[in-house]
Formats: C-alpha cells, structure tokens, sequence
C-alpha cells in the first residue's frame, strides 16, 4: 500500500500544536509499520529542508517542490490541479494531517484530521487575514470531500455533526499522545534544572502559562487571576507567573494587562521554547494554567501531567473531556474561579498532591503509540 502523507505543517521550525501531533504520529507510525510504503509531500519556494525531520526509514520518502504557494493554492481551490497523489508518482491512500488546500485523483482515498472548529465557533478570535484563509479555503467542503475524517476528540466529533452535518460513522475519534521520553517526573536539584533556571532566569516559585499569546488563549484572564489570588494574601508574595508562547495575534492586549497589573514586575515572558527546555519548565513550576476559551484537545494538560504538574483548566470544549477530574477545571471567563483554584492548590498540599496523583494516571492512558497504531488501523480498514 502507497500512503501519501502532506508534511507542510512540519515546514517551520517552531512546531505549532498542528505540527507537533504531525511529527509524533508520524514518527512513531514509521516506527509501527515497516510494510507500507510512504510519500512525504512538502511544497515551499524557500529551502526548508533542514526544518524537516528526517525520518530515516526505509519505506519513507519525501517529494519537496518548489511551485509559489499563492498559486498552487489557487489552483487547487479552483482548477483541482496539480492532482498531489499524481506528483508524487501515485498513491492509494492521502492522509492530510490538518486543514490545506489539497487536491487528489478520484482514484486515491482522502483521509484528514481536524483538530477543531474554532474558527467556525469563535471567528473574533481570528485576525481577518485567518479568517479569510478559512473561508477561501472552504473547510467544510474540504472534510466533507473526504472518505475518512479523524477527530482529535469527542468535542470535536460533535462540532463536525453539528455545524458540518457530517455523518457520525465517517468520524473516528483519536486522541493525541504524551512522550514521556521527553515528560516526565525529574530531579529539580539536578545540572540540567540549574541550567535551565538561569538560562531563562526563572524565579522560585511560579504558575506557568504555556500557549500562545492571543485572544483564544485566555492570557487577560489568567494575568487577572494571578493578580487576584495574591492581593492581600501574604503566603503568595513570593509567586511569579511566567508565560511560555509565540507572540500572536492581538498580543498588545496582553502587555497592556501586564502593565496594568500592580505585580507587573513578577510576570515573565519568556516566548517560543523547544521541547526538551519545556520539561524543565513543567517540573519546576507550582501549577499550569490552562483555562483557554476552546481547545480541539489541549496537549499541555497532558504534557504537564506526565511531570506531576497539577493543572488549573478551562470548563469548555474538549479540556473536560480530556481532563476529567485530573484537574481544577474553572469556567474561563470566572476570574474567582480560576483565583480560587491558585488558591486552594498553593495552599492544600493534600488536594494538590491528590490532583497530581490523579494527573499521572490521566496522561498514561495518552500515548504516541496508541495515536499511531488506531491511526495506521483506521487508515488501512
């Protein structure tokens, strides 16, 4: 079997959530299945070869072209040519990883995940330029075209029957997973935490946000909740809140709450971290704060479970579904909520501890190699 794969999302070299599900399915799929053959299609007019993985196996190939996206974008939407699978020399099977144009033969079956809908539920929590992406790209059209639709969770099954009308046997829920080679539980006295601290010159103690900085995200909130839970309250003068993301849409906002805050100077920003800086980061702060507005799955919960961080999430979306009682789940827009959670697992060692323990059993049951082996089965049935 010829499995074409699109990997344009793997083109950047700081992975977005979209391209770190890519990479970690793919990775632990080419590990999984020696049998079929793979075709790895990438298209840039820039040389982005060295921010692809590798992915050194001997039934995987890459095909990169070099055509200006704007019109092989254009011709896909609108004259469904070039055909990919044709590019690459035949498939029989295209998996598309995320929403892009995309065109193939009638011949070869379409197989894509969709992560979320957010962008249908929430368009004020896009800049015009994405939501016109997405309206010109017709996702709905695109998934409905599909033989086979991925979810990356119930909440996101759900979106696709109710807005798309999509017939729930053509969904399969899949849920992404932990590496816990890379998360897990490490000794904070160690070389690498003391490299890390100064490397980033974190504080003692700290909340850590970890996303990026836009509307969808919750960072007003979070940094509203931060400044209430220490107001008068003199066991938590000591607390930072460090922010771990890429600036994005609408961030201004966010710098001006900072500003605005009376403990401006104990909020850090400390932008894009790679994966095995990330794992210090989780060991060493005292919560995770994740309580964003809607999330297709929300991989920091589980990331931050696998190294015994408790984890304050949002009420909303799929961070319930995947969270369940593995964590302090607040409505995302209750600041005495979100407060009172910092509150009561700073100051209660027992339900803290009790919140990791429960943490630790909930990220075990998220593994890369469940995600790749429901995949591969899904794909070949």
């Amino acid at each position: 079997m010829q499995i074409a794969i699109d990997i344009r999302c793997l083109m950047n070299k700081n992975y977005s959530g979209v391209s770190q599900y890519t990479y970690n399915l793919l990775k632990n799929l080419f590990e999984l299945d020696k049998k079929n053959k793979y075709k790895l299609f990438y298209n840039s007019s820039q040389n982005v070869a060295a921010n692809l993985p590798a992915f050194d196996f001997d039934n995987v190939q890459r095909f990169g072209f070099k055509f200006s996206n704007k019109i092989l974008n254009f011709c896909l939407k609108y004259l469904k040519y070039p055909k990919l699978d044709n590019l690459l020399g035949g498939a029989d099977i295209f998996f598309i990883p995320n929403i892009n144009f995309f065109s193939a033969s009638s011949k070869c079956k379409k197989i894509i995940t969709v992560h979320d809908l957010s962008f249908e539920l929430y368009p004020h929590f896009f800049s015009l330029k994405r939501r016109l992406w997405h309206k010109f790209i017709n996702s709905k059209k695109l998934i409905a075209d599909c033989e086979k639709i991925i979810a990356d969770s119930e909440n996101t099954k759900n979106d696709l029957i109710k807005l798309y009308n999509i017939a729930p046997e053509k969904i399969k829920v899949i849920y992404l997973g932990v590496d816990r080679t890379i998360f897990k539980k490490i000794q904070i006295d160690g070389g690498g935490i003391a490299e890390i601290r100064k490397k980033y010159a974190l504080p003692e103690n700290f909340l850590l946000v970890l996303s990026t900085i836009e509307p969808r995200k919750n960072i007003e909130s979070i940094i509203e909740a931060f400044t209430q839970s220490k107001a008068g309250n003199s066991a938590l003068k000591n607390l930072h809140l460090v922010i771990v993301g890429e600036i994005g849409w609408k961030s201004k906002k966010v710098l001006e709450y900072v500003n605005k805050s009376q403990y401006k100077d104990q909020i850090k920003f400390i932008g894009y971290i790679d994966n095995k800086d990330k794992v210090y980061l989780y060991n060493l702060a005292k919560i995770l704060l994740f309580p964003s507005f809607y999330e297709g799955f929300g991989l920091p919960i589980i990331e931050a479970q696998a190294c015994g961080l408790p984890v304050i999430a949002g009420l909303n979306s799929s961070l319930a579904e995947i969270a369940g009682n593995s964590a302090f789940l607040a409505k995302s827009d209750n600041l005495t909520e979100i407060s009172n959670g910092i509150k009561k697992i700073l100051g209660n060692p027992d339900f803290a501890e009790n919140l990791i323990d429960r943490g630790f059993k909930n990220a075990q049951y998220f593994t890369w190699e469940k995600c790749a082996q429901e995949t591969l089965d899904y794909i070949l049935k």
